[in-house]
């Protein structure tokens, strides 16, 4: 892979000294001829199909034969293409390379695919042209021996089929080597379980029982005990087979959810839809039944153990399309228990009528053996003196994965007698008890890693590791080790949101080990997680000094919290939506080894609750070693006392969207420990200039609130990293900002006051690395930005004031541009790490263009030398596009560009998934499309055309689901809709003068009628489903399962129609249908 730097890399995340490892397949070419063009093309695409592919680096060929780094490469690749190009043999480095290459290919059987651009095999014979003149010029330098090698060489490869790029062109001949080089490493490639030992198995009897090609709707429930691998099982079937459905959706740990936010993530990943207002759960079931019953989905129910939680999610085959499967993960299949007149509860059959059974068992001996050693020895198998006391440990595990990954973990780099001590240990323990096996690797702990793991069982499963951190660091924990030897031990994750996790058999580890502290007094546990049993605990004076965190939730009648004067050694207390809560009780404020303090209000319910004394009381300050203070959500919060300012060991302080909150004290710039400060929402409107004295902040977080102007003592605060002024009533960006010099990320986007010119001092921001001026009235960025070596992300989306741009550090991979202001297209070419672009000279508002810019050409040529985009938007209101290719974006895969002329887009990538055509005036030539085989999603959006005619090239098209048309004011008719195939969408959205849409292509081509059409005399091909709205000419809508119409005035109230699945023979026809219905 080739770098910027110039240096080579392979794909898959090696690292520079890793270049030993087996490539797949080498590029050799001559780049002043190629590498721009089809080099790169075809190096882009390999890439994005997960092919370790080496491009030649010139920087390699030092001294006179092949060596080192460009040797291994050579060495080491399966597959060798060689682009034969009018000067390749020019290059004394080309022709080393494919000596050797087929010097290889003899020895190692490897295969070599040649590329003719823009010569013919004939010149490689070397019978005529520029081959036959270079190799009579290095014979004079390099000897007969050496050209005669090459000449072999030439003449060798020269009869092997390769592919010419005049037979093809450029885009089809990539497809067509990719297919060849996908088609010989499929043997070798991984598959999608590598590294799930003994997993193989019991998948293909899950897939036997999901039997994928029949058209039923079917339930298959794996059940087994806790940590036997259930949902690593799932997971790998959802992964294999999930892209062959329509809709797709995994939802985890059912059992600790409820049921409404279980059925909102369902709709909002297979039907797109977000529930705005309240629903409850019978309204959320009925939408799904109603929604997905055209559907073919895959839906995973994971660790769900009540049946109202499969009649909410999934409760009838009836609500899924055909062809759906529903997998179901459980402990116990006794909520899915059928009545029978068995005496025995436990049989489970084999099948019921939609539902299909698999039972985990135990793993296999080997397999067992297999995972243990991954975990103990980082390999397959153990060593040899470790095979025996290995073959004993996992015994008594009973083949438990969990059990088998925990044990092993705890066993990495121990010495044999720690081994043998363990040993005995498991071997006291029954093997039915799993918890009491896991139990060992909790007692090898030291106690501060014990307390961590407690807190996470019982407290922070699901939680931001940050607030966490704080506590745990306040109470000398060293938590970074602590979570590190738990993660390294397999007892907990964190997930790349930050979030802390744990599996559940552990967590009821770590739970009844609080529990076993004192099993008749709750009070005289260690933590207390019931919110119920916490209340009763504080009220009733039942507590000791044992106890150390108290977790109150939803209380809805607290009013004033209990007194906590007996829990002296309480070290986290949570009062959370506490609706009615008033008053903390001031015995609070004897907790002098509180380490964290969490209120949080329901804001929708205690808006109108206004306390008579303040929420926060002035003693609050002898918390002295409080290090979380939470107060989010709450308008009894009108002001902070001023001893808080005597909290000297806090870290965190959260206000969030305490609106009453009007000013900070003059104290909080005693608080010199404090790395992160919140005020989000708040009504706060300047900060104290004792701010500057927080010379440990590193998260400032300003956003929506009424603070215009910063004090200057802000630029004293120089290990900040992030700062968020987002939708401030801010002015200016102060001359003082380089000051900050360890600012990585900048948010100053929604600030509708900040105009003019952004300061050239910027540049001194040498660690910035996002910079969001969006919605800003900014007008000129500096020409120091370039300067900004480290910036990643620039996002300056509708700052309609911007005319021009300077130059852009090269190091972006996010660049967001729209200004009515802009006065001509920048050339980006440079900007060649570029990730996600967008550019547009409008201003949207509901997606509709409400500022049009000025921009009335635009040569877009340099787009096609931005290789590693994905996303691409090039929006422009009224612009006529130079012709532009973009084929050799091999990576792109969403597409939204104003297109007049679609003959101006001469090519596209076939990489695409989502492309949105705006502003089209002309036909639309179809055969454009017939490349892009990944095409999901098709928008045509404000074309000024009376007509649109679709194409078989569309029904060609195999993973295109759904066509929007949208915004067309001019659109009379759609025509040709028996082009399209049933499983496909149509939506047409605000389109007011269209009449008809009919099955037929348009034979006249002429759009000037408006005679409407006679009824009765449509037929239509049957789609998915068909949307319109705001359609107010519309009389005739196609025959589609499922049909949603709304703002159709002309189609009576019609609002939404589900046909039943049957042969197409049994459907009333659509002459014969009350199309009011």
């Amino acid at each position: 892979m080739e770098l910027l730097g110039g240096n080579s890399l392979p794909l898959c995340g090696e690292s520079s000294s890793s270049l030993r490892r087996d490539y797949e397949v080498f590029l050799s070419f001559r780049g002043p001829d190629t590498r721009l063009t089809i080099t790169d093309s075809l190096y882009a695409a390999m890439s994005q199909a997960g092919i370790c592919v080496f491009k030649d680096d010139e920087k390699l060929h030092v001294g006179e034969e092949i060596g080192g780094e460009l040797l291994r490469a050579i060495s080491n690749s399966k597959i060798y293409i060689p682009i034969f190009s009018k000067n390749y043999a020019s290059s004394k480095w080309c022709l080393r390379e494919l000596a050797y290459m087929v010097e290889c290919s003899k020895r190692d059987e490897k295969v070599i695919l040649p590329i003719f651009y823009g010569v013919d095999a004939s010149y490689l014979k070397l019978r005529t042209g520029s081959y036959g003149k270079a190799l009579r010029k290095y014979e004079r330098q390099f000897g007969k021996d050496t050209m005669k090698q090459w000449e072999e060489a030439l003449r060798e490869v020269a009869g092997i089929k390769g592919w010419n790029l005049k037979d093809h062109g450029q885009h089809k001949l990539i497809t067509l080597v990719l297919e060849e080089v996908l088609g010989k490493l499929t043997p070798k490639q991984r598959n999608w379980c590598d590294g799930l030992v003994g997993i193989r198995d019991r998948m293909e009897a899950v897939m036997e029982l999901l039997s994928l090609g029949t058209s039923d709707v079917r339930f298959v429930v794996i059940h087994g005990m806790g940590g036997i691998g259930k949902t690593t099982l799932a997971k790998s079937i959802f992964k294999c087979i999930s892209s062959r459905f329509q809709s797709r959706s995994f939802l985890s740990n059912i059992r600790d959810k409820d049921i409404l936010s279980l059925q909102q993530e369902l709709s909002c990943e297979i039907l797109g839809i977000r529930y705005r207002g309240t629903i409850d759960a019978d309204e959320g079931r009925d939408m799904i039944k109603e929604r997905l019953n055209n559907k073919k989905v895959i839906l995973v129910l994971d660790d769900m153990d009540k049946e109202d939680q499969l009649m909410k999610l999934a409760g009838e085959s009836s609500w899924f399309g055909p062809g759906s499967r529903i997998i179901i993960t459980t402990r116990n299949t006794y909520f899915l228990a059928l009545e029978t007149d068995d005496q025995d509860d436990n049989i489970i059959p084999l099948n019921h009528r939609d539902f299909y059974f698999y039972e985990m068992e135990e793993m296999q001996s080997d397999h067992a053996l297999q995972l243990f050693s991954k975990h103990s020895f980082k390999r397959d198998s153990p060593p040899y003196d470790y095979i025996d006391i290995s073959r004993k440990i996992v015994k008594t595990t009973g083949g438990l994965p969990l059990a088998l990954e925990v044990i092993g973990s705890l066993l990495h780099s121990k010495s044999m007698r720690t081994w043998k001590e363990t040993l005995k240990e498991l071997e006291r323990v029954p093997n039915q008890d799993v918890q009491r096996k896991l139990k060992i690797s909790y007692t090898k702990l030291k106690y501060e890693h014990q307390q961590i793991f407690l807190d996470i069982a019982c407290h922070c499963i699901g939680y931001e590791r940050i607030p966490a951190y704080y506590m745990w660091k306040a109470c000398g924990f060293l938590p970074n080790t602590g979570l590190n030897v738990l993660i390294h031990l397999s007892l907990i994750k964190v997930f790349k949101d930050d979030r802390l996790w744990m599996h559940d058999q552990l967590r009821d580890l770590g739970r009844e080990i609080v529990r076993q502290e004192c099993v008749p007094h709750h009070g005289k546990r260690s933590r207390l997680w019931c919110p119920t049993i916490a209340l009763n605990v504080v009220q009733n004076n039942l507590v000791n000094d044992e106890l150390k965190v108290i977790y109150l939730a939803s209380c809805n009648y607290l009013k004033r919290t209990p007194n906590f004067s007996n829990c002296m050694n309480l070290k986290k207390l949570v009062l959370k939506d506490c609706a009615r809560l008033e008053e903390i009780d001031g015995s609070i404020n004897q907790l002098g080894r509180l380490k964290c303090l969490e209120i949080k209000g329901n804001y929708l319910l205690e808006r109108n609750i206004f306390p008579t004394v303040p929420l926060l009381l002035d003693s609050i300050g002898g918390l002295k070693f409080l290090s979380v203070l939470k107060v989010e959500r709450h308008n009894g919060v009108r002001k902070l006392p001023h001893s808080i300012g005597e909290l000297l060991r806090l870290e965190k302080l959260s206000l969030r969207l305490c609106c009453n909150l009007k000013e900070l004290p003059n104290s909080i710039g005693e608080l010199r420990l404090l790395h992160h400060l919140d005020l989000l929402q708040t009504g706060v409107d300047a900060l104290p200039d004792s701010i500057g004295r927080l010379e440990s902040l590193r998260e400032l977080i300003l956003s929506f609130t009424e603070i215009a102007k910063l004090p200057h003592s802000i630029g004293n605060l120089r290990q900040l990293k992030f700062m968020d002024l987002s939708y401030t009533k801010i002015r200016e960006l102060w001359k003082s900002i380089q000051t900050l010099e360890n600012l990585e990320v900048l948010w100053v986007n929604g600030c509708e006051n900040l105009e003019g010119e952004i300061p050239s001092e910027i540049a001194g921001l040498s660690q910035l690395k996002i910079l969001n001026l969006s919605q800003t009235k900014v007008s000129r960025l500096p020409m120091t930005m370039k300067r900004l070596f480290n910036l990643r992300e620039l996002d300056l989306g509708h700052c309609m004031w911007l005319q021009l741009l300077p130059d852009l550090p090269t190091s972006l991979t996010n660049l967001k541009i729209k200004s009515s202001s802009l006065q001509a297209v920048p050339d980006l070419s440079n900007l060649t790490n570029l990730d996600d672009l967008t550019i547009s000279d409008c201003g949207y508002f509901g997606g509709n263009i409400i500022v049009r810019g000025q921009i009335l050409h635009s040569n877009l040529e340099w787009l096609g030398r931005l290789h590693q985009l994905h996303v691409l938007n090039v929006v422009f209101s009224d612009s006529n596009m130079h012709p532009t290719n973009l084929s050799a974006l091999c990576q792109l895969q969403q597409l939204d560009m104003t297109c007049a002329d679609p003959q101006s887009l001469t090519g596209l990538p076939s990489s695409l998934v989502v492309l949105t055509l705006r502003d089209v005036k002309t036909p639309i030539t179809w055969s454009l499309f017939s490349n892009l085989n990944n095409l999901s999603k098709l928008n045509l959006r404000e074309c000024p055309l009376r007509e649109i005619e679709f194409d078989d090239v569309l029904g060609q098209l195999e993973n295109l689901r759904r066509l929007v048309v949208a915004s067309c004011k001019s659109l009379e008719r759609l025509s040709n809709l028996t082009s399209l195939k049933e499983q496909q969408h149509l939506s047409v959205y605000e389109c007011p003068q269209l009449i008809e849409i009919k099955s037929e292509p348009s034979l006249t081509g002429d759009c000037s009628s408006t005679e409407r059409p006679i009824p009765g005399t449509l037929k239509l091909e049957t789609l998915c489903s068909f949307d319109a709205q705001g359609c107010k000419s519309l009389q005739k809508i196609p025959n589609a399962r499922d049909t949603f119409v709304f703002r159709c005035p002309m189609l009576d109230g019609f609002a939404r129609r589900s046909r039943p699945l049957g042969p197409p023979r049994l459907r009333d026809s659509p002459e014969k249908e009350d199309l009011s219905h």
